[in-house]
Formats: C-alpha cells, sequence, structure tokens
C-alpha cells in the first residue's frame, strides 16, 4: 500500500506553538502543541519578549513527536507559519538574541512622537503604533542600546523558522507588511520609512515570496530530526493570509478569521486604501498580486480562552457549550477590551454588567456567553466598517478558527450579520490547510479547488440586533471610565 503523502507545518500562534503533519489534501493526520513562555522587561510598561533558543527547543521536541506518530506518511515539504507582528533579532554571526511576540507593545511610548502618521498609512496600510514591529525596534534601539548594538538583522518568526531549519534568511511580504519599514503598494523596503524610523535598510532581509523553495534541511536539522537532506524547505508566510488560503476564498469574497485577535479581511487583487478614516489595513497576500483589506477589533479569542481556564478549568469546550446552549436569556454583557476603536491591544478597563443584587439565575455559562457575543458584536463593528470601505455585496462570509467550534456562536453571528456563513472544512486548523496549499502549489501538485464547508442561515426572528445595542452602550460606558483614568480626573462617583 502507498504511503500517504504530506508535509511538515510549523505553526507559532500567541498562545502555543503548534507541529502538523498534513496531508496534500489538507486533512490534519498528526499535531502536537506546547504553550509559549513569555517574559517581561522591566524598562517598558507593556512589554512581552521570548527566548528563541527555549522556542526552537520546543518546535524541535514537538517535532519529533508528531514524526513519530506518522511514519506510514511521505514527507514531500516542510514550511512554516506564524503570528503577525511578531519578530526575532539577530546577532553579526547569525545567532538569535531575542523574540518579540505580537503581544510586545514596549513601543507605546513613543507612539505620540510620530508625526503625519497618515503619511505612513498611505505607504504602509496602517497607522503607526506599538502593535508593529517597526516601533518595538525604536524602542530597543532606545532602551536597551546594548541589545541594540548586537543587532545586525531581524525576521519574522516565521521566516525565522524556515532560517533555523535552511540557514537562509528572507522576509516574506504577508510577514514585512507588519514592520512599517515596507511600501505594501510596491511590495519592497521603503528607506523613507526606514530613516524615519531610524532603522538601517542593511537590517533587512531580501524579500521572498510565500511558496518559494529556500532550501533544504542542513545537515544538523536532517539529523536531529531524521529528514532527508533533500526535503524543499518551502517559504510560509502570516497566520492569518495563510487561513485565508486554507478557505480557497475567492477575489472580493470575505473571512472572518476567529482566533486569538479576529482578522476581518477581503482579498482584492488592487490596493484599496481607506484614506479619510484610517479604519483598514492594507496587507500584502501571501500571493503576488493580490493583497487584503482588513479590519481587526484587536485581542477577542484570548480572552475567551483565558475565561475558559478560569470557569472551565477542567472541562471540555463541549461541556461548556452545553451550558451555553441551556443559559437561557442573555443576562450579562461584557466589555473585555473590544471597544469600537480601531486601536489595538490597549490597555483599557474593563467588565462585566448584570443587574444587582445579582441575579439567582446567574451561572458561569453566562460569563462565557457574553464573552462569545462580544467576539461577534466586534466581528459586526468591524464588518460594517470594512464593507462600508470595500463595498462588498457578498450574501456570504468564510469563517475559519478555533471560536468557530462552538454553534452557538456561529449561529449567533449569522443571526447579527443577517449573512450565511460558510464553515470551511478544517476551520479549526485553517492555517495548516493553507500551508499545505502553498506547498501544493510550490510543488504542482494538483488536487482540485473544491472544498466542503458547512453553511449557516442567519434567523430572521432573532434580538441579536437588539443585544448589538444593548453592547455598543456598556462600551461607551467602560471608554468614558478609561478615558477618566487615564486624564486621572475626579471619579465617577464622588462621596464626599
Amino acid at each position: 500500500m502507498p504511503l500517504q503523502k504530506g508535509y511538515l507545518v510549523f505553526d507559532v500562534g500567541t498562545g502555543n506553538a503548534r507541529v502538523a503533519i498534513v496531508g496534500t489534501n489538507g486533512q490534519v493526520l498528526a499535531i502536537e502543541r506546547e504553550d509559549i513562555t513569555y517574559e517581561v522587561e522591566s524598562l517598558y510598561p507593556d512589554s512581552h519578549y521570548f527566548s528563541p533558543q527555549k522556542l526552537w527547543v520546543q518546535l524541535l521536541r514537538i517535532s519529533k513527536k508528531v514524526l513519530n506518530k506518522t511514519d506510514d506518511v511521505e514527507l514531500l515539504a516542510i514550511t512554516s507559519t506564524s503570528q503577525r507582528q511578531g519578530i526575532v533579532l539577530f546577532d553579526k554571526n547569525g545567532d538569535s538574541l531575542i523574540g518579540l511576540p505580537n503581544l510586545d507593545n514596549r513601543g507605546r511610548e513613543w507612539e505620540q512622537e510620530i508625526s503625519h502618521p497618515e503619511t505612513i498609512y498611505q505607504k504602509t496600510g496602517r497607522l503607526p503604533n506599538a502593535l508593529f514591529s517597526g516601533l518595538k525596534l525604536f524602542a530597543v534601539k532606545n532602551k536597551q542600546p546594548l541589545l541594540w548594538e548586537k543587532v545586525a538583522a531581524f525576521t519574522s518568526i516565521s521566516d525565522w523558522i524556515t532560517y533555523q531549519l535552511t540557514g537562509k534568511m528572507v522576509y516574506e511580504p504577508s510577514q514585512a507588511a507588519e514592520t512599517l519599514l515596507y511600501d505594501v503598494h510596491k511590495n519592497e523596503w521603503s528607506e523613507e520609512l526606514c530613516q524615519q524610523f531610524r532603522i538601517s535598510p542593511q537590517l533587512l532581509p531580501t524579500i521572498t515570496w510565500s511558496g518559494t523553495v529556500l532550501g533544504f534541511p542542513s545537515d544538523l536539522m536532517a539529523n536531529d530530526l531524521q529528514l532527508s537532506t533533500e526535503l524543499p524547505v518551502i517559504v510560509g508566510g502570516a497566520d492569518t493570509q495563510v487561513a485565508v488560503k486554507g478557505t480557497r476564498a475567492s477575489v472580493d469574497d470575505l473571512v472572518i478569521v476567529s482566533g486569538t485577535t479576529t482578522p476581518i479581511v477581503q482579498v482584492v487583487n488592487e490596493t484599496v486604501q481607506d484614506s479619510v478614516e484610517y479604519k483598514t489595513w492594507l496587507n500584502s497576500h501571501i500571493e503576488n498580486g493580490r493583497w487584503t483589506v482588513e479590519t481587526n477589533p484587536g485581542i477577542t479569542g484570548l480572552n475567551y480562552q483565558r475565561l475558559k481556564t478560569i470557569f472551565y478549568p477542567n472541562e471540555s469546550y463541549d461541556v461548556m457549550e452545553k451550558e451555553i446552549a441551556q443559559a437561557g436569556e442573555a443576562v450579562i454583557v461584557a466589555s473585555l477590551g473590544s471597544y469600537m476603536t480601531h486601536e489595538k491591544n490597549g490597555l483599557v478597563k474593563g467588565g462585566f454588567i448584570f443587574n444587582a443584587p445579582v441575579p439567582p439565575e446567574l451561572s458561569r455559562a453566562h460569563f462565557i456567553w457574553s464573552a462569545l457575543r462580544e467576539i461577534a458584536f466586534t466581528i459586526k463593528w468591524h464588518f460594517d466598517a470594512l464593507a462600508n470601505i470595500t463595498r462588498t455585496k457578498r450574501e456570504y462570509v468564510w469563517a475559519c478558527g478555533g471560536g468557530f467550534q462552538s454553534p452557538s456562536f456561529a449561529q449567533f453571528l449569522a443571526d447579527l450579520l443577517q449573512k450565511d456563513i460558510r464553515i470551511s472544512e478544517g476551520f479549526m486548523h485553517a492555517s495548516i490547510a493553507g500551508a499545505a496549499a502553498i506547498c501544493n502549489e510550490a510543488l504542482e501538485i494538483n488536487i482540485g479547488q473544491s472544498v466542503s464547508a458547512a453553511i449557516i442561515k442567519p434567523s430572521k426572528e432573532t434580538n441579536a440586533a437588539a443585544l448589538y445595542e444593548e453592547w455598543k452602550e456598556a462600551q461607551q460606558f467602560y471608554a468614558n471610565i478609561t478615558h477618566s483614568y487615564k486624564n486621572k480626573k475626579e471619579p465617577l462617583l464622588n462621596h464626599s
């Protein structure tokens, strides 16, 4: 019996690192994961970093586990995908110095010093803020000069993985677009932007498109993982764009990727830019000649995961879903930082609002359900902003990511948007399915373009719209508290 053919995929998200063996048809054959450990740098009020050496040890460990499970699979290639906005810094010897994840906001204190941010937007497709790696680098340069003196290059986390395997360093466009140093319209590094952020262009690796065969595993890596030195290592890309690839979305389709954050993107074949309110991001897609236009509420799924740890630490998602279905009326409104704003990862005040005294029917499921509804509300807010700019007329949206493992959430979102939700096969591991599609194209393996999907139809009789209005009022309430707190005004309640 012939061996099944597949790919080895490295996938580093915000919360955990995964390694999978995926078939050429996008089916995950085996997967292993471990949580990523982040440290805090005391020089900054809101910073996170990781040790690349420790993360690589984790990746090798789980790679060996997944390879041991699939000795009946013939590997055809290796590729990688990772969180956006995350980078790894290198010294002149090519050794990794430090990793700065998307959660790292060490550049926040310099945000207000940027003059004419709208001109940066015109080149980069995004307003500059601490989320993007240009400001992370600027912060290191200003507050960690001894570290900065050692920096000779940097690249994305997904490109760091392929560097570890092959010794060849590149920067893939969907990742480069997150640096504030990249002209997204021209798909090239910008000397003007480098000058503005005082970053030497000599630190920038060569731009190399997703799907390029970068090289082959070094003798050391091949020996360690028991792989052939003739196994192609293929350039991957940013997890959002790779997940979009996994849904097989066409030009002008909209895709909701419900993960740690929840990007809402539309695939386009020409650059589309919001030149008035700057509500959208323009991203390079992993396919040359295509871009994605995006709105993103920031942290969403991470809140959901943390609440599960609090309220359901030992129970499965199936148990949560069952209790949500039995919870009945919506008695809580959540406000967990995803305000009606386009600032990402901002430190704000939030909480839960419910009637006092505490309602007798209140249960742990109500807290979880309110968090899921808030994810849907934030999608609605940002979806409408995107639709107003791109003038989309699609009666459906594609959906993928872990958030859609909840049928209650999927149905509520369909009711709220009043559109069909198409949940593609393999939605839980869309970035891994997308990675397989990249490899198939690179190796010219044709398996067809069809992909099956479950379709969630919206209900016409729903109170979702009324709950949405109630949620917007809650956002305004907490936004006022945050504004008061940040400006050190008198408390809202004064008992004097």
